[in-house]
């Protein structure tokens, strides 16, 4: 953290000096606006801190040349008793707040703290909108915590590899995510073909994987490439393999170690070369040894494993996650990015979020919306703010039903037994908030 101090007084100067470096910031103190412009750029990722009333240059005109620098800079103007007026001018022009003397260490602290927060915030926007411009199919990795920038590494060492992998981690982890980056990384040529095992009926997982030949059984009118096929020279992602029937997963295996298939009502051997990426929510081990997974498939897929950190893991992560899904959010929905508190991110940063980065995810589009109620710092910013209480019902009840479903990864059944509403009365309520629903 870094902060710019532009004070005239030395005794103030070295005062405020001392109390901003015990707060932790990297300090550069000047004496003169001239000074202190004189040493600004663009890319400076801290705070400034200037007295109004400066010799020569005033405060204000160093306003004048930050916002022009860059409007999103946020600088905190100190005023006298007399300039209050003078410093609500000031914020109209650009400036981030104001303090007036006398002022205690910790009033100027929490200022600085807010302003370097939303400094590092706007950065890592701005970061993230310049990485997807020059690669807009590409997810991203978003935070800097230690789990995660391991995370990346172990993903630029293992794309090139080759190798089959295994992906665990929770229901909102990011597991499809992680597989895609690993995907554009391999520098494999093929599609990325996904596939959610547990969201196949048994009766067509076999046609749809290895897909079927004209007249394989009543309805098969022609050929049909399956996915297995159709990921040749790509990957193949399977999510929740644990779901898959252990009658496929042999035949699956079989290709895995054959590199070869047939159609459902051919004879012909077909060569693949795909790349597997496996993910499952379940321990695979646990389930082999009760029967319920082939272990000797769990090994053939799980050459590589990468085992994801849930979101209360990586704390640190939240306030890059909210700016990024709330920039996103507001760009497909055409409404301003909302405002925040610190309270309400330490708040956000506590909270335990059981449906991980999915369910911070649809929390900040609800957030986006105006659907849940998150007071800001400028509340005319967020849309709706402005509810009637009918409306601040429905809106709590939305929500409700949504922690609810991504809690159950979206299981109706479970949610509907967890909110003690019928089945049909939640289905009802779905298609009034236009929530989508998950499994039955």
């Amino acid at each position: 953290m870094q902060a710019i101090l532009v004070e005239d007084e030395a005794p103030l100067r070295l005062a405020t000096t001392q109390t901003l470096e015990l707060g932790g910031f990297g300090v550069r103190a000047f004496a003169s606006a001239e000074e202190a412009g004189a040493a600004l750029d663009a890319a400076f990722d801290g705070v400034i801190v200037s007295d109004v009333r400066l010799p020569g240059r005033s405060g204000l005109d160093l306003l004048a040349q930050v916002v022009a620098l860059d409007a999103e800079l946020p600088m905190i103007m100190v005023t006298g008793h007399g300039d209050v007026a003078m410093a609500v001018g000031a914020m109209r022009a650009g400036a981030y707040d104001f303090i007036e003397k006398p002022f205690g260490a910790e009033r100027l602290l929490d200022a600085v703290r807010r302003a370097q927060e939303r400094r590092s915030l706007v950065l890592e926007n701005r970061r993230l909108k310049t990485a997807w411009a020059l690669h807009p199919d590409t997810p991203q990795l978003v935070g800097h915590s230690d789990a995660i920038e391991r995370l990346k590494v172990l993903v630029r060492n293992i794309a090139p590899a080759g190798v089959d992998i295994l992906i665990n981690g929770q229901t909102g982890t990011g597991k499809e995510v992680v597989a895609r980056l690993i995907h554009a990384a391999s520098a494999r040529k093929g599609n990325f073909v996904a596939i959610n095992c547990g969201a196949l009926p048994e009766s067509v997982f076999e046609s749809e994987m290895f897909g079927h030949e004209a007249g394989a059984f009543t309805g098969a009118h022609k050929r049909r490439i399956g996915k297995l096929e159709y990921a040749n020279g790509g990957t193949l992602f399977l999510d929740e393999i644990e779901s898959m029937p252990m009658a496929l997963q042999v035949k699956l295996l079989r290709v895995l170690q054959e590199r070869r298939l047939e159609r459902l009502g051919g004879n012909e051997a077909i060569a693949v070369n795909f790349r597997i990426i496996a993910a499952s929510k379940a321990d695979l081990l646990e389930l082999s040894a009760e029967g319920r997974f082939r272990e000797d498939l769990y090994y053939r897929i799980g050459v590589a494993t990468i085992d994801l950190p849930r979101l209360n893991e990586r704390r640190d992560d939240i306030a890059p996650l909210m700016a990024h899904f709330t920039q996103d959010a507001a760009q497909r929905y055409g409404r301003p990015v909302p405002q925040w508190s610190s309270q309400q991110m330490s708040q956000w940063q506590a909270a335990e979020w059981p449906g991980n980065v999915r369910e911070l995810r649809n929390f900040a589009e609800r957030l986006v919306l105006g659907i849940v109620a998150a007071p800001a710092p400028a509340p005319t910013s967020i849309p709706g703010a402005a509810l009637t209480l009918p409306q601040q019902l429905d809106a709590y009840e939305r929500e409700l039903i949504a922690n609810a479903l991504d809690a159950v990864d979206g299981n109706v059944s479970t949610a509907a037994d967890q909110l003690g509403v019928p089945r049909k009365t939640l289905y009802d309520k779905l298609k009034k908030y236009q929530l989508a629903p998950g499994k039955k």
